[in-house]
């Protein structure tokens, strides 16, 4: 089928051409910064989009201008028939790539038939190579399986292949291990600031991240967990050059996993792969946003930090096609110019498919 495709353009000047689409909000892990201990509430089935109805939100949301698919949950590897997913979202004119991000944990008995699906880029979470402080950081999931998966995910030819590591300082994480995955394998490590969403009885407003706060912490979010990217990149650079890795510098361009959001590159002399830090409070980039949220339950968001939805499941199953992209021209003006420091959102992450 031939669309006849926009450019979505916002307020601001922003080039829209991303939709991340959850899934699911269930996991078959418990990760410390995404959901509480005892989890939170699932969504009835009825209330999730079905594979229908996502697929009909992505033809008009390409039409617009989306060309860039990531596919997130929850975990979205436990979602039924989520190969036959990808095939069908890839198969829509106008889509220039599928991605999916995942713990990975499943990757091992699904990489093949995704990647003959069309899944061409995958994102692992995987927040220590330690097996202890894995299972503690997961609650109970084993690092091993994440291992394997991304050994299904090379061994079946996805690229880029990212291990994302959300940085929290209670979890003490050796960043230089991570970074020593780069050296042999074309396997892109990036650092992510741990960020406040979820945990909505404690939201607030805070300045910059180094001076006072009108909120200091956010559901399992606290600001003395918070390290910056700065200081990843000062303990790299120490770390690596005592282990005999060399200097720490800026990646060139060409060198990048061309990644679709706001990473910065690194690499190590010599790496096959690199090192990227994402900064969403230290060094915001909002100036730089290019992404809409549809949640699995088939709300619109402007942004990972803003409670604001639109409700595109109501459209999906009582409007027309007029109101469907009348929706997503409405959420593309509606993106705010700045999460200006939101501390905390009703909703958890793995709720919003961040």
């Amino acid at each position: 089928m031939t669309v006849n495709r926009a450019m979505a353009v916002d307020t601001f000047g922003r080039r829209i051409d991303y939709l991340r689409i959850s899934v699911t909000d269930r996991c078959n892990l418990r990760c410390v910064y995404c959901m509480p201990s005892d989890g939170v509430p699932w969504k009835d089935r009825s209330e999730l989009l079905t594979f229908e109805e996502i697929e009909r939100l992505t033809v008009a949301a390409v039409a617009e201008g989306i060309s860039k698919i990531r596919l997130t949950g929850g975990e979205p590897l436990v979602r039924k028939g989520i190969v036959d997913l990808v095939r069908r979202l890839g198969a829509i004119d106008g889509v220039e790539a599928i991605a999916m991000t995942t713990n990975g944990t499943l990757l091992p008995r699904m990489a093949g038939d995704l990647a003959s699906a069309g899944l061409a880029r995958v994102n692992i979470s995987l927040d220590s190579l330690d097996p202890g402080d894995y299972s503690r950081a997961t609650r109970g999931g084993r690092v091993e399986d994440a291992l394997a998966g991304i050994d299904a995910a090379l061994a079946a030819g996805m690229r880029p292949v990212k291990v994302n590591v959300v940085v929290e300082r209670s979890l003490n994480q050796d960043l230089l291990s991570f970074a020593k995955l780069t050296m042999d394998r074309p396997l892109h490590v990036r650092f992510i600031e741990y960020m406040p969403v979820g945990g909505g009885d404690d939201c607030g407003m805070a300045g910059d991240v180094a001076g006072d706060v009108a909120g200091e912490s956010a559901g399992d979010w606290t600001r003395a967990g918070h390290v910056s990217s700065d200081e990843m990149l000062a303990r790299l650079a120490v770390e690596g050059a005592a282990a005999g890795l060399g200097r720490l510098e800026l990646a060139d361009r060409s060198e990048t996993p061309g990644g679709w959001g706001p990473a910065r590159y690194y690499r190590f002399r010599g790496a096959q792969a690199t090192i990227g830090v994402i900064s969403p409070l230290s060094h915001r980039f909002c100036g730089e946003c290019n992404r809409l949220r549809l949640t699995a339950d088939g709300k619109l968001r402007t942004c990972l930090f803003s409670d604001d939805e639109l409700d595109a499941r109501r459209i999906l199953r009582h409007g027309t096609a007029a109101d469907l992209r009348a929706l997503i021209l409405a959420a593309v003006a509606a993106k705010p110019e700045s999460h200006n420091m939101r501390i905390g959102t009703v909703r958890r992450m793995s709720q919003v498919g961040g």
